[in-house]
């Protein structure tokens, strides 16, 4: 029975290397699939790409690839990303920049593009967006970025075409996962079971570590061994959708009911309608079995049906952020702290900083959770507290008033404070719109070496 084994050598724009290289070099894998990007990670890439032309593509693409690559070709591992982000087309120069310094030929790269609408977003004006309930034409704010999350149905036919590397900007997820699982089976969205097994495995490997016990352990309560050598996860499916989930032997984490469990849950509303640009995915009938140590085997997800809208991911320049920190040592130190920020609030009144919305928190003490527990179970005294204060305003400058009066602290503030820093920052905010399908063409151009 035919059987394919992927794995997942980076879950977030920064994610460690040398899971990766692990991965390529003793994970015995077919596909490592690169997924570096979230909401607002391909806006930031946009931002860099206005700035210089050049960049755009995930910060550790040369990183990644010089790590991986040689191992990848020699072993006949096919590498699929979204590092492409905002600018693919600058991406594939890199990797092939690099592979022609690593003397390595007979590789073909694709690149799939078509996702980028930002400028045609005028048609689109009228459609509500889901976070802010105003229509895209009512948006008072600078669009930085519009992208669709495209389907797999690019990355098969790139892998169809003899593709080794398929580079991406935004397509779903999963979708990095399910296109290679399309052109080594020949699946469909006819394929109910097979299409929804492809998507869950997607789902549970799109995060790397994660569903190996990173972002899982809590020390005394989901106590995971080794974290600091976390080995990435590895999927090998077969002809019929089934699939196990393991990682590398010897690697750090665990793969096991309680990971894999986690994981299925993660970042998901409705677990009998997980949409996707391929399926519209039931999960309510999955089941996980443990067959061995870091060997879990998982069966029962099963399409729905197929949705004909894509998701757009809007990001735009929102507002401000003025904030700053500073510390205090001692018993006396949530006093001390309080007084200092009674000060700041007083004194952005006085300077007339045009605030939105402003917020104190005494980190140590009730930054997480304000009142409801510090209120019932903090001491009444404490040896060191952080205090933040934070305000988003319309303008840099009146951000920047809120920075400044922390820096007054130093010589006009309470005895003992230290550490103190601010900062101004711009905030990207994300808004979604959902478009036909219909509206979008994909295409894939081809590079050798």
């Amino acid at each position: 029975m035919k059987k394919v084994r992927i794995g997942c050598g980076a879950g977030c724009s920064y994610d460690r290397l040398e899971p990766a290289i692990e991965l390529v070099e003793r994970g015995d894998i077919d596909y490592i699939v690169f997924e570096c990007l979230a909401e607002r990670t391909i806006a930031n890439n946009q931002q860099q790409k206005l700035k210089d032309p050049s960049k755009g593509y995930t910060p550790m693409l040369e990183a990644r690839m010089r790590g991986i690559l040689r191992q990848a070709k020699k072993n006949g591992i096919k590498i699929i990303t979204n590092m492409g982000a905002a600018n693919p087309n600058a991406a594939v120069e890199l990797i092939l920049k690099i592979a022609k310094e690593m003397n390595i030929v007979n590789l073909k790269v694709a690149m799939v593009s078509g996702d980028d609408i930002t400028n045609e977003l005028d048609k689109y004006k009228d459609i509500v967006m889901w976070q802010s309930k105003k229509t895209l034409g009512e948006l008072d704010a600078e669009i930085i970025s519009a992208n669709v999350y495209l389907g797999a149905e690019a990355i098969r036919e790139a892998l169809n075409n003899g593709a080794d590397i398929v580079v991406t900007g935004r397509v779903a997820d999963v979708a990095l996962f399910v296109g290679p699982m399309m052109h080594e089976f020949g699946w469909t969205e006819n394929d109910l079971y097979e299409i929804g097994q492809s998507t869950l495995l997607g789902h549970l490997l799109e995060c790397g570590g994660q569903i190996t016990g990173g972002y899982f352990a809590d020390p005394g309560y989901k106590d995971v061994e080794n974290l600091h050598i976390l080995g990435h996860p590895i999927a090998e499916i077969d002809e019929t959708g089934n699939f196990i989930v393991t990682k590398v032997k010897g690697s750090g984490g665990e793969v096991s009911l309680r990971t894999c469990k986690e994981q299925l849950l993660y970042e998901i509303t409705d677990p009998s309608c997980y949409i996707t640009p391929n399926a519209i995915v039931d999960f309510t009938n999955v089941v996980f079995k443990q067959m061995e140590k870091d060997v879990v085997l998982v069966t029962g997800a099963v399409s729905r049906g197929i949705p004909y809208t894509y998701k757009v991911n809007v990001g735009y320049s929102d507002c401000y952020i003025g904030e700053g920190e500073v510390s205090f040592g001692g018993l006396n130190s949530l006093p001390r702290a309080k007084i200092c920020a009674d000060i700041i609030e007083k004194r952005l009144k006085i300077v007339g900083a045009n605030i939105d919305e402003y917020r104190t928190d005494y980190i140590g003490y009730n930054s997480l959770y304000k009142t409801n527990i510090s209120d019932n179970f903090a001491p009444e005294e404490h040896s060191e507290i952080r205090l933040r204060v934070s305000g988003r305003t319309k303008t840099f400058e009146d951000a920047m008033l809120i920075a400044q009066e922390l820096d007054y602290l130093y010589t006009n503030g309470p005895a003992g404070s230290s550490g103190i820093e601010s900062r101004v920052r711009q905030v990207l905010s994300i808004g979604a719109i959902i478009i036909p399908k219909d509206d979008i063409n994909t295409e894939i151009t081809y590079w050798e070496v």
